[in-house]
């Protein structure tokens, strides 16, 4: 066994993109780093891989010493066949220089059936692609497979008191259809290894491949000269549409006309060309004349374990563990804080700290003014769902609920700063510069989701309680953002 040419992941990549494929084999140190969301979903994946595991108790695990030394684990793969060995995880195979890791083998009497693990809901495209691969090499290396299949997650699994493995997964089999991809794989490793050989990088041009089936890692190298402000930013307009712009030559919005843009797209562009902002004083007017004091300014944090964790649950669904709330009691009125932090726990529930505490904090008059209404509300409807002793108090705060993003997602409030998007991430630099996301340390709804999760596995109580400070600075200032933008609105309306 030689130098290893292709693995089963730089394989999707080839067929995503050359350019992709040459780039990461020959220039790896070019990719752009890891997000804090990629990792929180190869973290994700090993977690479900291991419990899968579980399904086949009692295996042996043939991972290599070392990440790169898929050889040494290939013959120790090799070895535990020989030997009889019934179970094996993490099963490697070599063969032509491509190499598979098997998540799960099963040795029934020289007949053979492995699984490959996903922390998905479903079995996609590029799923199947794996899993033709994989059985490819395998049975090039000699082993006769009766079974190809993938275990994935059961998004129909309500957990009761305890875990149920065999109810979170399903396993499927897909050796039929695996069978058939057999010379597309062939001749697709063949072309791919050409690729490779190249003494220059492929010259591919950005397009939708760059992000489908996976983001690319290279994005900033090679979409280094797209310009700020360029089609790309233009806000609703299909990923179709922007490159077809694209390939006309068509990229700075300097470039671009109204023609085929909607009403919403111009007012960007129009507002982008000349400058000036957009603000409809008779809408914003009619609109902030519906909210009523007390002000109650909200925002959520949730997480989305692929493993159930708690009772009344299921696989990736939004758990509320965090609120901010800012109450202004009349418009004269100093604004006071509440907010809530659920202890990181996989034993205690956050769902029910967090609505008891959130209904005391609201009260049972004014408005509850949140930024993207739909997001509140589905977290408050599942949880009445799931903990119905709530049920009355939750439909009363949801009947209060007003979303203050409307006068922007509108555009009846719009300036060039906004660059297309009514994201309270970019409403609040360009109505109020003097307030900033950028100084945090978590900075996006995402990150405090893929923090909290973290810290259910974390047992250094100064990593836990500093990322717990940054976590409450972080939903206040959202709260605080729509204070301060309300503001704005009501003084516009005035």
């Amino acid at each position: 066994m030689g130098k290893l040419t292709l693995s089963k992941s730089s394989f999707v990549k080839g067929l995503q993109c050359d350019k992709h494929l040459y780039l990461y084999k020959h220039h790896y140190s070019l990719q752009d780093p890891i997000s804090e969301t990629q990792q929180l979903v190869f973290n994700r994946g090993h977690s479900v891989g291991k419990l899968a595991q579980s399904l086949f108790p009692g295996g042996v695990d043939s991972s290599p010493s070392k990440p790169w030394l898929y050889n040494e684990a290939a013959k120790k793969t090799a070895a535990l066949i020989s030997n009889g060995e019934k179970i094996i995880y993490e099963a490697t195979f070599v063969f032509d220089d491509v190499v598979v890791i098997a998540d799960i083998l099963v040795n029934d009497n020289g007949s053979c059936k492995f699984y490959e693990v996903k922390s998905s809901t479903s079995i996609s495209d590029t799923y199947l692609i794996d899993t033709s691969i994989q059985y490819y090499v395998i049975t090039k290396c000699g082993l006769n497979l009766s079974e190809a299949s993938i275990i994935y997650i059961n998004n129909q699994y309500v957990r009761k008191d305890a875990l149920d493995i065999n109810e979170l997964f399903i396993k499927e089999s897909v050796l039929e259809v695996v069978k058939e991809k057999q010379n597309f794989i062939e001749e697709e490793i063949q072309r791919q290894k050409n690729i490779l050989k190249l003494k220059y990088i492929p010259q591919i041009d950005i397009g939708a491949h760059c992000s489908t089936p996976y983001d690319c890692s290279f994005i900033n190298l090679c979409w280094k000269d797209i310009p700020e402000n360029s089609v790309f930013d233009i806000s609703g307009l299909r990923g179709k549409k922007k490159f077809e712009l694209y390939n006309q030559g068509i990229v700075s919005l300097d470039d671009l006309t109204n023609d085929s843009l909607s009403q919403k797209q111009s007012i960007q562009l129009n507002s982008y060309l000349t400058g000036e902002s957009v603000i409809e004083k008779d809408k914003i007017r009619e609109f902030i004349s519906d909210f009523e004091f007390p002000l109650y300014f909200m925002d959520f944090e949730s997480f989305q374990p692929a493993i159930p964790l708690y009772p009344n649950s299921k696989p990736y669904q939004q758990i509320p563990f965090q609120y901010s709330v800012h109450l202004q009691q009349n418009k004269d009125s100093h604004v006071e804080h509440f907010e809530f932090l659920a202890e990181s726990s996989k034993d205690v529930d956050p769902r029910i700290n967090f609505i008891e505490h959130l209904i005391e904090t609201l009260g049972v008059n004014g408005s509850i003014v949140v930024y993207n209404k739909s997001f509140e509300i589905t977290r408050l409807k599942e949880i009445a769902s799931d903990l119905s002793n709530y049920t009355s108090e939750i439909q009363k705060i949801i009947d209060r609920i007003k979303d203050l993003m409307i006068p922007f997602q509108q555009k009846w409030y719009y300036t060039p700063e906004m660059k297309g998007s009514y994201s309270i991430k970019a409403v609040l630099p360009a109505l109020v510069p003097d307030l900033s996301y950028n100084d945090l340390e978590i900075s996006d709804g995402g990150s405090a989701s893929h923090i909290f999760e973290s810290l259910l596995n974390e047992n250094d109580k100064e990593k836990t309680n500093y990322a717990r400070s940054n976590l409450l600075k972080y939903c206040a200032l959202d709260t605080l953002a729509m204070v301060r933008v309300f503001k704005i609105l009501k003084d516009f309306s005035s």
